[in-house]
């Protein structure tokens, strides 16, 4: 293998050597070398809202009149092939570095510098020129949003609104199965399978919701607090400005902060978005969790439905088949709610006018939205769109439930109800057979009181 060969950077500490063909310089290399901490780096999502930021910041600069049209254009250009991508190879800094993220400001600052001066033939300075107006105090926070705000509305809010339309459609398709609703893993009065399914349906709705409700936080943006809040070294437009470009790039409706201490000092927002995921977890966790204890068996078990059958479920029990679409998504429910325990103590650690944990909050509110939306579709397209339904076994287990015996409450009232049913059970009979022997009741009255779809149509029916 040919040795690395290499190049001579030099910054404010002395000279670095750097690989010969990386685009960044010397920040970036020591920051290489001071932590090799982990495998993780930053996420596409957040190096595209860097490069969106910095692509901003110089045709802000221009309309400002801090910078010439040829040095913004260079600067744009390149910060949209970051954007863009085409340059990920060039940003390998590990998440766990410099609290503030400066070291992937800089990153980027160094790798749009190189760029540009090459376009522009003649030299780009990383922070006179590409950093101009910003500091990582601001870049990073607003990077945060930025790349949050897009993975929310290009990956996680369409995901569920496909496994929201699959829930639906399957609660329409199976609306003709009454089965037994259970309370605490016990057999409860009867309901349709498609009240089920509508349960999860609006839990999900509900976490779309909540998503937007975040979402009017996260278009807040820290861009033009600079250093510590006041703005220095900013044109006192520079952050409106930012603001209004990003909206124009995005399309969404970014905004300047109302209180630029409060964006750069803490990551409250962040810390919102990732309690609405944790919650959006939580709701994929108990349908995972229902789906599985739904499909168990297929001899010992419920045995109600049967999940799609992917893959062989075991290396030494032949015909074995696992759920492992739920198993997989209710270990990605796990993953985002630990994600959100490091995201909440990333946003206490503000300390006066910064916080130092930028970077991990980064990483894991990106991971939470990324890994939720590929849970949603798969749970959708592999495990909810293609159960079947074993309706006899379900049709068997209603009939014999002696819960039924409360809809008969009202009639004979809850003590000799009681009876019945404990009679129903040890005897192993159906109810309709002791209630006859028990009460005045006649078959007719009888079938009318205990028809398990009539049972389901009391109170809210809506899906």
């Amino acid at each position: 293998m040919r040795e690395q060969e290499y190049r001579i950077e030099r910054d404010s500490l002395g000279e670095v050597r750097v690989p010969k063909d990386a685009l960044y310089a010397a920040q970036t290399q020591r920051a290489v070398e001071n932590f090799p901490i982990s495998p993780l780096c930053f996420p596409r999502q957040f190096i595209r809202a860097i490069g969106l930021i910095k692509g901003a910041a110089a045709a802000v600069n221009l309309d400002l009149g801090q910078m010439d049209a040829e040095m913004a254009g260079a600067i744009q250009g390149a910060s949209a092939e970051v954007a863009d991508g085409a340059h990920d190879a060039h940003f390998p800094l590990d998440i766990f570095q410099t609290g503030s993220g400066t070291s992937t400001n800089m990153n980027a600052n160094e790798v749009i510098a190189t760029l540009a001066s090459r376009q522009l033939g003649r030299g780009v300075h990383p922070n006179d020129h590409v950093n101009m107006g910003q500091s990582s105090n601001d870049v990073i926070p607003s990077a945060i949003h930025v790349s949050a705000y897009l993975a929310v509305v290009e990956e996680l809010l369409p995901a569920l609104r496909h496994l929201q339309e699959t829930l639906d459609a399957k609660a329409a398709e199976v609306d003709n199965v009454v089965t037994t609703g259970r309370t605490h893993l016990m057999d409860a009065m009867p309901i349709r399978l498609s009240q089920e399914l509508g349960g999860w349906s609006n839990q999900i709705n509900k976490g779309q919701r909540r998503l937007y409700d975040a979402l009017a936080r996260l278009a807040e943006l820290a861009q033009g607090g600079t250093a510590v809040g006041t703005g220095i070294n900013a044109h006192p437009e520079f952050g409106e400005c930012m603001a209004a470009k990003l909206a124009e790039i995005t399309g969404h409706p970014f905004r300047t902060s109302e209180n630029y201490f409060e964006s750069l000092s803490s990551q409250d927002a962040a810390v919102e978005l990732s309690g609405q995921l944790k919650t959006i977890a939580t709701s994929v966790m108990k349908m995972a969790n229902d789906l599985r204890w739904m499909n168990s068996g297929p001899i010992a078990g419920i045995a109600e439905i049967a999940l799609p059958a992917l893959q062989p479920g075991s290396s030494i029990m032949p015909g074995k088949i696992n759920p492992v679409v739920p198993e997989a998504v209710a270990m990605v429910a796990a993953q985002v709610t630990g994600n959100d325990v490091t995201i909440t103590i990333g946003g206490q650690s503000g300390s006066f006018q910064l916080n130092v944990m930028l970077p991990v909050i980064a990483y894991n509110v990106l991971q939470s939205i990324s890994i939720l939306a590929g849970a949603s579709r798969v749970l959708a397209d592999r495990a909810i769109a293609g159960f079947a339904v074993n309706t006899e076994r379900i049709a068997g287990l209603v009939d014999r439930n002696p819960i039924l015996i409360t809809a008969l409450n009202p009639v004979i009232g809850y003590e000799l109800g009681a009876r019945i049913a404990k009679t129903a059970y040890t005897q192993g009979r159906t109810l309709k057979e002791v209630a006859l022997e028990m009460t005045d009741l006649s078959t007719d009255e009888l079938d009318e009181l205990l028809d398990p779809r009539k049972l389901t149509e009391g109170g809210i029916q809506r899906r």
